[in-house]
């Protein structure tokens, strides 16, 4: 099998999507949202409105078959025009386990969205990564996959067939892979990063290798050579991508592995040190500690408090949309 950098991304980060329902409307309304530490993102099934994002000077229309991606903390209003007073999505969907909501006649308009869940701890590799807004447009080169997917998530959440839960559940990741996907054909406009450098193909062949085998000691000539590029054409365009150097990006992917397998209690760091290539322990550690500020040892320790306070911290849910009415 190919190896795949951005699905390791996807892996490493525990990245789930997640719908959490939608809504109806007809004749004028508005929503207000608030700002979520969470990835949001949501679907117009039928309709048109208006998302007036917290930061941006104008409102922008989203159409049947439109979807949004919010990456940061941001409030939004959904509206049928920007003017119209919002009510408030606390309120709408107050009360517990409710999952549907609909304004007016609910015959205009239908919306689905959802979130998705990462690592506390390692999610920001993607979190950090991803532009605070995405919009990919029905008219896209994506918007058969789009509207195929959205069709078929409605129809397993509306009809109840057997394993309809687990079908939903694969869909949603199918969505938000497919909205990220819209994204990195962009590429070539992104901020130099790890973003870009996954949707670059030139340099594609130098990240395949890199993770395929992360813990070989791989050498500039090597990644060049793959990319059919000289090694100084291969160094200067992959840092204007990636906004490191290659041997670097190497290193903080191991890193990152690393931070994985420190999660293991049982795991020796002696063994996760070999495992990355490292010949010795202390190597392993130095170099662990100049990419995260903690030794191994302490960043495990870290790990445990971590867990341990998640365990006893209760989190309220958040309130966020229902599924679209018939």
């Amino acid at each position: 099998m190919i190896v795949d950098p951005f699905s390791d991304v996807l892996r490493l980060t525990d990245a789930e999507a997640v719908v959490t329902g939608g809504f109806c409307a007809g004749g004028p309304w508005a929503i207000r949202f608030p700002g979520r530490d969470k990835i949001k993102f949501f679907a117009v099934v039928k309709g048109s409105c208006w998302v007036t994002l917290e930061g941006e000077p104008e409102p922008i229309l989203f159409e049947t078959g439109d979807v949004g991606l919010l990456a940061k903390r941001r409030s939004f209003v959904l509206g049928s025009a920007p003017e119209i007073p919002a009510v408030d999505a606390m309120e709408l969907f107050a009360g517990a386990g409710r999952t549907l909501a609909t304004l007016g006649d609910g015959r205009d308009f239908a919306h689905i969205g959802g979130h998705v869940m990462l690592d506390p701890v390692r999610g920001g590799l993607l979190a950090d990564i991803l532009p605070t807004w995405i919009h990919t447009r029905a008219a896209s080169p994506q918007a058969t996959v789009f509207r195929w997917l959205l069709d078929r998530l409605i129809e397993e959440r509306e009809t109840g067939q057997p394993g309809a839960h687990l079908a939903s559940a694969q869909l949603t990741q199918l969505l938000f892979i497919q909205i990220l996907r819209a994204h990195l054909d962009t590429s070539a406009q992104m901020p130099a990063g790890w973003l870009r450098a996954l949707g670059d193909p030139r340099i594609a062949p130098a990240l395949r290798l890199m993770h395929g085998d992360p813990a070989r000691a791989w050498h500039l000539e090597e990644l060049a050579r793959a990319c059919a590029m000289s090694r100084t054409s291969f160094a200067v365009h992959f840092r204007t991508v990636a906004g490191i150097a290659p041997l670097t990006y190497l290193t903080e992917w191991r890193m990152r592995l690393a931070e994985r397998a420190l999660r293991e209690e049982r795991t020796p760091v002696a063994v996760v040190a070999r495992s990355l290539g490292y010949t010795s322990e202390s190597a392993f550690s130095n170099a662990f500690k100049r990419f995260s500020s903690n030794s191994p040892t302490a960043y495990r320790a870290s790990l445990r408090a971590l867990d341990k306070n998640a365990a006893i911290e209760t989190i309220p849910d958040e309130i966020d949309d229902a599924v679209p009415a018939n």
